[in-house]
């Protein structure tokens, strides 16, 4: 029989509150498991000594496999990350922040992992984008994620009004993300790409201490910045939705 790839999600930032974000079940397992594949193998010891607080670890920390699989893996690579499930191994894969496998390089091992008849079995866990959609009061009936926009910035307006022609005509919400150290150019590129009456959320730090989320109409969002009073999100992970009126 082969092993089971269980996808565990990642706390959104840096918080020693693990019970408040990750549920009990899902650290039993995490503890229990030997085997991970993750974005950064020390990022990922990271989690599981947060994990090892309260949930002793299957072996002692450093004897743990970690295998890492980002945006440099090659697809070859992929088969050999599968193949202690094969052999009849449990495995976790962890993201570096939420839900792996959503704007995640797991995805492909994933999919792969379908095709060799694995078992894959999703844990809960804080999802930025999803927490982002519940607390912008925007559609949540019909949304889609887009990722990152071009960082040209004639190209990313152009991207955005396409969006917002998108958001406008489908009624549906539209979900981006930026790095954090460019928070500040992607809200003034909505602000300068959408109608005054289309609604703008910012969403950041999600699930942490200093999370802030506001949704205000592109004139309201206008005048602030105007004013100096820009959110607080230098180089914090941010969400940004938007939704045309």
């Amino acid at each position: 029989m082969t092993g089971t790839l269980y996808l565990i999600p990642n706390t959104l930032g840096a918080t020693d509150a693990l019970s408040h974000v990750i549920p009990e079940h899902v650290q039993t397992i995490t503890a229990r498991l030997d085997y991970f594949v993750a974005e950064n193998a020390k990022t990922a010891r990271g989690f599981l000594k947060l994990i090892a607080v309260g949930h002793p670890l299957a072996r002692p920390l450093q004897e743990i496999e970690i295998a890492e699989l980002n945006v440099n893996t090659p697809a070859t690579a992929l088969a050999g990350l599968l193949a202690p499930l094969l052999a009849g191994r449990d495995a976790g894969l962890v993201s570096e922040a939420g839900v792996p496998a959503v704007a995640d390089p797991g995805a492909d091992l994933v999919r792969l992992a379908h095709q060799h008849g694995i078992i894959v079995k999703p844990l809960v866990g804080p999802s930025s984008l999803l927490l982002a959609v519940m607390a912008s009061g925007l559609n949540g009936q019909s949304f889609a994620f887009n990722g990152y926009l071009p960082t040209d910035a004639a190209l990313r307006i152009k991207r955005i009004k396409e969006l917002e022609n998108r958001s406008r005509s489908e009624k549906q919400t539209q979900l981006l993300i930026e790095t954090p150290y460019r928070n500040a150019a992607m809200l003034d590129a909505l602000v300068l790409g959408c109608q005054q009456s289309t609604l703008i959320c910012v969403a950041t730090d999600l699930s942490l201490p200093t999370e802030a989320i506001r949704t205000l109409s592109g004139a309201k969002w206008k005048a602030l910045l105007a004013s100096g009073n820009a959110p607080d999100f230098h180089k914090k992970p941010t969400v940004f939705l938007l939704l045309a009126q």
